[in-house]
């Protein structure tokens, strides 16, 4: 299971990041701390799963900085790259 710093506050996505790690989809591993926010460096689909298991997903979206509370960033379905996550 992800760690999840934010946990025990309010979720708030306007809260500013206190870090950053580079993504890489996966169907089966959970990212190592669950993201409030996903940059995406070239355009593509996002599938990403919460923390309760729920999945997501877009439509093509252009590159950016998008809030996105997810536990995982799903290979199927996701064909954007360049992912960076924030924390």
């Amino acid at each position: 299971m992800s760690q999840d710093r934010f946990s025990p506050f309010l979720h708030g996505h306007n809260a500013p990041a206190i870090g950053s790690y580079v993504i890489t989809p996966s169907d089966s591993a959970d990212l190592d701390e669950v993201v409030r926010a996903i940059t995406i460096g070239t355009a593509g689909t996002l599938a990403w799963q919460d923390p309760n298991g729920t999945v997501y997903s877009t439509a093509q979206l252009p590159a950016g900085t998008y809030a996105v509370r997810a536990a995982r960033i799903l290979a199927t379905g996701t064909t954007a790259s360049q992912i960076t996550g924030w924390v």
